[in-house]
């Protein structure tokens, strides 16, 4: 019985029991043999008192100290005080009344951070207050006494309330987090993650460790939450465990709902990060169980896909039958993000484009230009012409022209290009698209934007000059037209085939051109001429007004 008890006794209380000077005798309470064995037993470090036991809370403190916290008087009372109070004086009055261990005082930094952030406060006057000053300094002399959760809370408060990263103090707290980083919860690293990604950046030294950690322990991770959290706060800082992440999202993919797969999708999105078997999971859980998605899900995730090039059709046709309906409640923002989206990914949905043009024309005078620029650019990339295309394009024509001057360079070559392609190009776009003063910046520019700006000029210019008969110049200079070039550009399988087949059967060398640069901003592979009877002529002798500089002047043969 007595060996019963000596086991049962917590070593802390046996310790101070044996030491504590007392009236009675031991060995009146213990056995003989019992009362040697309590004197021999060694008394416990204070370190060891806050060790992880197996009947431990997660936070590293046994869950008796905690226990012991809430059923105590004035610490129960204590704690009703710091989350009743409803301003800063209030909690700094607790620091006179009441003398408040390391623990306490961090508990009241963190509700002073709250406060500043339910009601606004200036956080300028509540860090340059002596007693505030006074908390950092009893948290500082027993920083290591503080809860893990509690040191998470601390540190996140601080942050919020801009409290310089040089002080002493704030260092303090950081290094104690570090040093306790592997007897922290998965849920508490998740936090810190989060925190320090937005807080410090990649380059956080406390940011690496955690996320070192979180490498480690991924497989613990248990629910939807913290997954996605760590995706879209985290993700970016580790390659490493973003791979980890989407093996876990995958699992998970079932038990996500539309708000989790539309963050889980911006940050694949916002990443770069084309992961095909998880997209097509998230897509058919998003079919099978959710049948309403709100507009935010919706516009998130047709530019999630269209920003991956991720081609999912059933998707696309369900975003588009609930989107239509919605145009008409939709901002001018919110639609042109819809459009630019089915752009990229190519994808046209005529219900919802012609409600698109509907809610354009409606909303003519509340559009700002740029948005409209982008709907004309969206529709030339698909080629849709609105059946109400004259009312369309008559409003167009009437905002647009005197906005010209006002488009940055990039912005107006895109308009009229896509005015081109839809055959709305008049002679006051063409003009000032192909204007000497627009273009002469170009002019010896090798920059991929300013040879994929020339390339549109060309386009332009071949519009004007096949397609514009009323369109009486300017034109671009021949010196343009032949400076466009395809680079270091290396020939596909098939180009190589096609060069290599129609070298055989021409015979001859000049019997073909390959790798043709015509003025129109075009690249032949490859280009032949045939007689009335099918037989190979060579080129070089004949007119070619495709070409930048024609090697002949003879016209064309008849039936050639």
């Amino acid at each position: 019985m007595a060996a019963r008890l000596v086991r049962r006794c917590p070593w802390q209380h046996l310790g101070a029991f044996l030491s504590a000077p007392s009236a009675v005798p031991a060995s009146l309470l213990l056995p003989a043999g019992k009362v040697a064995l309590a004197r021999a037993l060694p008394q416990a470090p204070l370190a060891s008192l806050h060790a992880p036991s197996p009947s431990g809370r997660a936070d590293g403190f046994p869950a008796k100290e905690h226990v012991e916290d809430s059923t105590n008087p004035e610490h129960r009372v204590i704690s009703e005080l710091i989350e009743s109070a409803t301003s800063p004086q209030e909690l700094f009055q607790l620091n006179e009344l009441h003398s408040l261990n390391s623990n306490q005082a961090s508990v009241v930094i963190t509700r002073l951070s709250r406060l500043a952030a339910e009601k606004h406060l200036e956080t300028d006057r509540i860090l340059q207050d002596e007693r505030f000053g006074q908390l950092l300094a009893v948290v500082d002399a027993q920083v290591s006494q503080v809860w893990n959760n509690t040191l998470v809370n601390l540190l996140k408060s601080l942050y919020m309330l801009g409290l310089d990263g040089g002080r002493r103090e704030m260092q303090s707290v950081e290094h104690e987090v570090l040093w306790r980083l592997r007897r922290l919860s998965l849920r508490q690293l998740a936090v810190l993650a989060e925190l320090l990604a937005v807080k410090q950046g990649k380059d956080s030294k406390l940011l690496g460790e955690v996320v070192r950690k979180l490498e480690l322990r991924w497989t613990e991770l248990e629910g939807t939450r913290t997954v996605v959290i760590l995706m879209s706060k985290v993700g970016h800082v580790s390659p490493a465990l973003m791979d980890r992440l989407e093996d876990k999202a995958l699992e998970l993919a079932e038990q996500f709902s539309p708000e989790e797969i539309r963050r889980i999708a911006l940050a694949l999105a916002f990443q770069n990060r084309r992961s095909v078997p998880l997209l097509r999971a998230l897509s058919y859980h998003l079919l099978q169980k959710h049948s309403e998605l709100g507009l935010t899900v919706l516009m998130d995730l047709i530019f999630a896909y269209g920003k991956l090039n991720f081609h999912q059709p059933q998707v696309f046709q369900k975003i588009a039958s609930d989107l239509q309906p919605l145009v008409a409640t939709m901002t001018p923002l919110e639609v042109t993000r819809c459009v630019r989206s089915f752009a990229l990914l190519k994808w046209l949905n005529l219900p919802l484009f012609e409600a698109i043009a509907q809610y354009t024309l409606d909303n003519s005078k509340e559009m700002p230009v740029p948005h409209l620029c982008s709907i004309i650019v969206s529709f030339a990339r698909l080629n849709f012409q609105p059946s109400a295309h004259e009312d369309f394009f008559s409003m167009v024509h009437e905002k647009l022209p005197g906005q010209l001057e006002s488009l940055e360079a990039p912005v107006l070559v895109d308009v009229v290009w896509s005015l081109c392609v839809l055959q709305q190009a008049g002679p006051r776009y063409l003009r000032r698209a192909l204007a000497p003063a627009f273009h002469a910046h170009l002019r010896g520019d090798s920059s991929p934007k300013a040879q994929s700006l020339l390339l549109k000029l060309m386009h332009i210019n071949a519009a004007a000059r096949l397609e514009s008969p009323d369109y009486a110049g300017p034109f671009l200079p021949a010196e343009l037209l032949g400076a466009q070039g395809r680079g270091a550009e290396r020939a596909t399988p098939l180009q190589s085939g096609l060069k290599e087949a129609l070298g055989g059967l021409l015979g001859s060398g000049d019997n073909g051109r390959f790798d043709v640069r015509t003025v129109y901003g075009w690249h032949i592979d490859a280009e032949m001429l045939l007689d009335a009877e099918n037989k190979p002529l060579p080129p070089k002798g004949f007119a070619a007004p495709h070409l930048p500089h024609s090697e002949g002047t003879a016209p064309l043969p008849p039936g050639a």
